[in-house]
């Protein structure tokens, strides 16, 4: 039985003054084995966050699963206000959990991060200068990478095939790139070409590197209006971070990093320089003076010609070494490049 009429019906939703959100899927299920120090590692991650972050921007946690520790830890934080929103679910799996964060809100930029991201102040003002000076820019990445240039590029060549605004720069932060290959157990991961140069576009005496990586990255909210997919089967990896990069470049957008290093990769095992690098965070009092500029996507007859055909054609690995010879590497460095 019903009584009364509900006085919320037919009421629009209030607008929020928040445009940017921040998606933290986590999965800490015991802390033995793996997943140790992971909690050590999560409340790194999150005190980098709450100092550098503007007072526009929405935190999204999704617990995916965690032991009671971690439930009890993230249930506080929500009562003290230290985050805006709370999802408990079952493990369904990184992105599948971010998925869930994403639904019911109305946000230019989705930045999706794991939850051993080590934030430095300024990523989001890095961030809006790619998105201001790039405008087809579709996703940013605040941790450039050396060996990203072939993961869902092909439209940037295409677009950018005889322009002398791409080409090869020399590495801004050598040491960032080093951190990185140490945090996923492979200090090699980065060869000395890679350390060298990498490769950028310019635009308005501005560059950003071609290629973005999956473990922090901003999003136009509008790439997740229409996936083709809302749903994927593999937990971690497999090609479930494919959802999102195919949905940015079959919009016609490209994906690109910042020029220096604003995020760190911490990996599982805590480390005193991350502890160090967290108490010499400032918080971030910034005024933002930023509006997304909204731009039309292309044809899905584009997306076939520059990232299905053309991408054949250009990401094959012997002709590319010609086309990053072309584009500043010397024979050497371009044999070196493609590992």
């Amino acid at each position: 039985m019903r009584l009364g009429f509900n006085p919320n019906k037919d009421k629009g939703v209030l607008k929020s003054d928040y445009f940017h959100q921040v998606i933290i899927p986590v999965y800490i299920p015991n802390q033995e084995g793996y997943f140790k120090e992971s909690f050590e590692i999560l409340k790194l991650n999150l005190a980098s966050l709450w100092k550098t972050v503007h007072d526009k921007t929405y935190i999204t946690i999704v617990n995916n699963g965690s032991c009671e520790l971690i439930v009890y830890y993230l249930n506080s934080l929500k009562k003290e206000n230290k985050i805006h929103e709370l999802v408990h679910v079952t493990n369904v799996g990184k992105i599948n959990a971010m998925l869930k964060g994403v639904v019911g809100h109305n946000f230019d930029l989705i930045t999706t991060s794991d939850a051993d991201v080590l934030f430095l102040n300024g990523w989001q003002q890095a961030t809006y200068k790619v998105f201001q000076n790039f405008s087809k820019c579709g996703a940013v990445c605040t941790t450039p990478s050396s060996r990203s240039l072939r993961t869902f590029t092909s439209n940037l060549y295409w677009d950018f095939l005889f322009s002398k605004k791409m080409k090869f720069k020399e590495v801004l932060n050598k040491e960032a790139l080093k951190k990185f290959g140490v945090s996923v157990g492979n200090e090699n991961f980065y060869n000395e070409a890679h350390l060298r140069k990498y490769l950028t576009i310019s635009n308005n005496n501005e560059s950003a590197v071609v290629g973005a990586g999956h473990f922090v990255i901003t999003y136009r909210a509008s790439i997740f209006n229409s996936l083709e997919k809302r749903f994927t089967d593999f937990v971690l990896g497999g090609k479930s971070n494919d959802l999102f990069d195919i949905a940015v470049v079959k919009k016609g957008f490209w994906r690109l990093s910042t020029l220096d290093n604003y995020t760190y990769h911490m990996g599982n095992v805590a480390e005193q320089w991350m502890y160090d690098e967290v108490s010499k965070l400032e918080s971030d009092n910034t005024e933002i003076d930023f509006k997304l500029k909204s731009i039309e996507s292309s044809s899905k007859w584009l997306y076939i010609i520059k990232s299905k055909i053309f991408g054949k054609f250009i990401l094959n690995k012997k002709l590319m070494r010609y086309f990053l010879r072309w584009k500043g590497l010397s024979k050497e460095e371009a044999s070196n490049y493609l590992i």
